[in-house]
């Protein structure tokens, strides 16, 4: 499965994971990301629950935060070392 979504994502990931120069990667870094991407998610649903109904622009935080929280789960599950190391702009 997770081959399966790494070669469906690899647009995003190949810019995340590509380059050659050293990282400094902590294990802490990928569950905090993971966190993080629980968090935006948790919030972007929110304000679609709330939103459902309403003016369209209130869709607009839900596009942004949901982005983000998926974006942040993607890196976390199935990026590289490398691809939280970039996220985190972590650089020997």
């Amino acid at each position: 499965m997770k081959n399966l979504l790494r070669k469906l994502f690899s647009p995003f990931l190949n810019k995340l994971e590509s380059g050659t120069e050293p990282y400094l990667y902590k294990p802490s870094h990928r569950f905090i990301l993971l966190v993080m991407g629980v968090l935006f998610s948790a919030l972007g649903i929110a304000v679609l629950w709330f939103a459902v109904g309403q003016d369209p622009t209130y869709f607009l935080p839900v596009v942004v935060f949901g982005g983000a929280g998926f974006f942040s789960l993607l890196v976390a599950l199935v990026g590289t070392e490398r691809a939280v190391a970039t996220i985190w702009g972590s650089k020997k």
